[in-house]
């Protein structure tokens, strides 16, 4: 019997490797992905984006609860919280999205093997050992090796192999994830909320479970060493979060240096020194770990084909290929881009196109939609102003209050506002930055509009919907040109 050649082998089977496999299926490609877990989904799905965005509209709805009587809603009694229900409920979602991609692996003939895969080395022919041979790139096949969960060992045959492995958390020098230190892995499964939660990193992940645990009634500590929060953000909305935060009761600390964390009987000591150089010290039942995440590429055999790494990370072409040809690297493993699922997603789609020789677009850094879940949400796209102006570009800038939006006010919901950066002489929109509510689907509005390369008269004259949240695209278009109706 003939051994299998496959079109495409996939080692990793989060959102950007299982969608790598879809498109390179719907483009007739034979494809194989291979994945460490039984469960397909990766990071996001299992311990991520999926289960942390569940609590997150949980917390919404418990913090509308709250305040039941003022949407006429009586009745009900001191609302009270089923921990047990809530983390029910997220891991019947999770359990939904693993079935719904076991149910697209079959539907689209995608071959899965459970184990971890690893490069062998540089591709070749397949009836060659010697690579000196000139056999052209369709010849050449790569081998990757498969090492199962009972430690057997198989070989996949490839055409073309894309690296998807993921990134985990990373950790603070002498500490290890246990007990009452916690990653985003350990957070999501405790017993119980905790009454008191030190956040120790104030990015996306840092945020939204401060937010997620303000809401449950836990007193929470952020402290974060760069001198604001959210700090890959416009600088205005790392304002207006901080702000609201601490509206809410979260103690912001920024420009802190954590020196030390220590368990102790009741829970653990967290010793920092703040931006004014003195030393700070704060106790709760557990700390959160959110300093960002690493690159999984270690023991995946990077070293023996000609790979580049930056820090970890895979260097790849506009079309996510390596040095070595025919191996791609997509999603959080790749050098340059944020490690957020579309973004893995997208450059899945990027590397099959290319393989499939259909046309593709590659992912620009300043077309990415940034997206953070807390209360308020934040969405952004583009240049930030410093950036603009770092840039050289002549600005308008327009900015409009969700206080001046209907629909903000009937949701209950009117903190924050839309930020329009422009270039001044042409009326390009370089960067849209959205802080308040649904902030994270309004955004879509403004990838589309710059994918597309409008202005911002363009969009002072598309009619929006009223009365709705994304009025609030529209006003603060007119106010870059000091026109808002509203404000």
């Amino acid at each position: 019997m003939a051994e299998t050649i496959y079109d495409v082998a996939i080692v990793g089977g989060g959102p950007a490797g299982y969608t790598a496999a879809i498109r390179g299926a719907e483009y007739g490609l034979k494809v194989v992905l291979i994945d460490s877990s039984p469960k397909l989904g990766g990071t996001c799905l299992h311990v991520g984006c999926i289960p942390t965005k569940a609590l997150l509209f949980n917390a919404e709805i418990w913090d509308h609860l709250k305040h039941a009587a003022d949407y006429g809603i009586g009745g009900i009694g001191t609302p009270t919280l089923d921990w047990g229900a809530v983390l029910k409920r997220k891991n019947d979602i999770i359990a939904r999205h693993v079935k719904g991609l076991e149910f697209l692996m079959k539907k689209h003939k995608i071959a899965t093997i459970i184990g971890y895969g690893r490069l062998t080395g540089r591709a070749r022919h397949p009836s060659d050992e010697d690579l000196s041979l000139g056999t052209s790139a369709l010849d050449r096949v790569h081998t990757v090796d498969v090492t199962g969960a009972a430690g057997e060992t198989s070989q996949i045959k490839a055409k073309n192999v894309i690296l998807a492995t993921g990134s985990e958390a990373k950790m603070l020098p002498g500490l290890q994830a246990g007990g009452r230190i916690l990653t985003n892995i350990e957070i999501l499964s405790l017993a119980q909320p905790p009454k008191s939660l030190i956040v120790i990193g104030a990015g996306a992940v840092g945020v939204e479970f401060s937010s997620i645990f303000s809401s449950f009634g836990a007193e929470v500590t952020l402290v974060e060493f760069l001198p604001r929060a959210v700090a890959v953000e416009d600088e205005e909305i790392s304002k207006e979060l901080t702000r609201l935060f601490k509206k809410r009761g979260i103690d912001v600390n920024t420009g802190a240096k954590v020196e030390k964390v220590e368990q102790t009987e009741a829970g653990v000591k967290v010793t920092w020194t703040d931006s004014n150089g003195k030393t700070q010290q704060k106790e709760a039942e557990s700390v959160l770990v959110a300093v960002g995440r690493a690159p999984l590429t270690r023991d995946l055999g990077v070293e023996k084909a000609r790979i580049e790494l930056d820090h970890g990370f895979v260097k790849v072409n506009e079309a996510q290929e390596t040095a070595e040809p025919g191996v791609f690297a997509i999603g959080d493993i790749v050098a340059g881009l944020p490690q957020l699922a579309h973004v893995g997603a997208m450059s899945g789609m990027v590397a099959v196109a290319k393989i499939a020789g259909r046309n593709f677009r590659p992912v620009r850094r300043d077309r990415i939609p940034g997206c953070t879940y807390t209360e308020p949400q934040i969405g952004s796209v583009g240049l930030t102003e410093t950036q603009a102006k770092e840039k050289g570009h002549e600005l308008k800038v327009g900015k409009f209050p969700f206080a001046g939006n209907s629909k903000a006010t009937i949701v209950a919901s009117h903190d924050g506002f839309v930020k329009v950066v422009a270039d001044a002489k042409y009326g390009e929109i370089l960067g849209v930055h959205i802080i308040g509510p649904q902030a994270t689907e309004l955004i879509a509005e403004a990838v589309a509009v710059m994918e597309l390369e409008g202005t911002v008269e363009e969009m002072m004259f598309t009619i929006h919907a009223h009365p709705t949240l994304s009025e609030g695209m529209l006003d603060a278009y007119g106010a870059v040109e000091g026109m808002a109706i509203n404000a």
